[in-house]
């Protein structure tokens, strides 16, 4: 039996690495991942430029994974 170039199909990821900036304005940021099905994130986490929990709010796709 031989074996031809057989181009198979990427399936496509379901996990997306995403960005978090914070909602306080000190630019701080996170990279998270996320479901790609899912809306987009929202989180309460510790902000340690103003030593606070603040919400984070999804930015962009760094990249697939």
């Amino acid at each position: 039996m031989f074996l031809t170039c057989v181009s198979y199909a990427k399936s496509k990821s379901k996990v997306l690495l995403v960005q978090m900036m914070s909602a306080a304005g000190t630019g701080y940021s996170f990279n998270t991942r996320r479901n790609r099905l899912k809306d987009k994130l929202i989180l309460r986490k510790y902000d340690p430029v103003v030593k606070q929990h603040v919400l984070f709010i999804e930015k962009k796709k760094v990249r697939s994974l």
